[in-house]
């Protein structure tokens, strides 16, 4: 064979090799497209622990070929759903109400999933003003334990910056490094989503200063919800509602046995940290969660002033941002 056709086949069939390499997926939206959800390993998003680890949204009749992606920060997962390479999340109040702010309105909160359940830990201090010239963490800048920190504090006259040199200084750690930094004394608290707040408190002898939910009118307040895009819900309406009628089987299923689903939270939560939590800790951090369908949309108007007041955001006009409509059907047929 000569050099030259020989040479010719052989790049002929590295091109078939690489055009069977380079086959797209099914494109975002069409039947044969997965939907794509996204969580993060944390009991505050304790539905979506359950549901994954025992296959109930993938099982569900509709959903079809699921996806599932796991974020540890809510940003992330927002930045994911606004490109278009995640269909639905759960995920904190604070980045959705960012988002739907700062990335052209497009996000819809489509359900409530757990309420309740972030606190302020700390060693010795007794009151906000024996907090002044003290270290505190919060798990991340303008998430929603940051936010919540900044604003009790400016309550309580006392003043915080970005640059550190306020009253109090608040850094940004992750919740692991939180744990670790006070064990070791490098903060006096932090304001953390559980089982953080359980777990600074069992194993590093602080106290709870504030209990998020004695801020809010009925102790009630959005620590996660569920959301998507308004293109989603054009094109893929069914699928999420029928992965709403799994949110909304757990749910009442957290209701009805808190003890079991408890339980079956913190067996999933080892199995993706490989680490389960004692008993006692995840008993305490479960005190303080309540399972709720219900976004609380007066709380999410107020936290979005907040956020505005603090300067996190140049506005706080949050309409549009909440669409029940796939809830309610759900909750409708499944009541006939």
């Amino acid at each position: 064979m000569r050099p030259t056709r020989s040479l010719l086949l052989l790049a002929l069939a590295g091109l078939a090799v690489l055009g069977a390499g380079c086959k797209r997926e099914a494109p975002a939206g069409s039947p044969n497209a997965p939907l794509r959800l996204g969580f993060f390993p944390n009991i505050t998003h304790a539905q979506a622990l359950v549901g994954n680890a025992e296959d109930t949204f993938s099982s569900q009749p509709g959903v079809g070929r699921l996806e599932v992606k796991q974020f540890n920060a809510g940003p992330a997962a927002m930045e994911a759903l606004v490109a278009g390479s995640l269909d639905v999340s759960y995920v904190g109040s604070g980045p959705a109400i960012n988002t739907f702010l700062k990335a052209g309105r497009e996000l819809r909160i489509i359900s409530g999933a757990v309420n309740g359940g972030a606190v302020l830990v700390v060693k010795s201090a007794k009151s906000a003003e024996e907090l002044k010239g003290k270290k505190l963490a919060t798990p991340q800048l303008g998430n929603t334990q940051d936010i919540a920190l900044r604003y009790w504090l400016k309550q309580k006259g006392l003043v915080t910056n970005l640059q550190g040199t306020g009253d109090v200084q608040i850094v940004p750690l992750s919740n692991p490094d939180i744990l670790g930094q006070f064990l070791n004394g490098g903060i006096e608290g932090a304001w953390v989503p559980e089982p953080w707040g359980a777990r600074m408190v069992a194993e590093g002898g602080g106290h709870i200063l504030v209990d998020e939910r004695d801020l809010w009118p009925d102790k009630r307040f959005p620590t996660t919800v569920i959301v998507t895009t308004r293109k989603v819900l054009e094109t893929q309406r069914p699928r999420v509602a029928a992965l709403l009628r799994a949110h909304v089987q757990l749910t009442e299923r957290w209701k009805n046995d808190r003890a079991g689903f408890t339980t079956a939270v913190n067996a999933a939560f080892g199995r993706l940290t490989h680490k389960p939590m004692p008993g006692p800790i995840i008993q305490d951090a479960f005190s303080r969660l309540e399972p709720s369908l219900d976004p609380v949309p007066s709380a999410l108007a107020t936290a979005a002033q907040h956020a505005k007041d603090l300067g996190f955001t140049a506005d706080a006009d949050i309409k549009g941002l909440v669409d029940l409509s796939v809830l309610d059907e759900v909750r409708g047929a499944a009541a006939k």
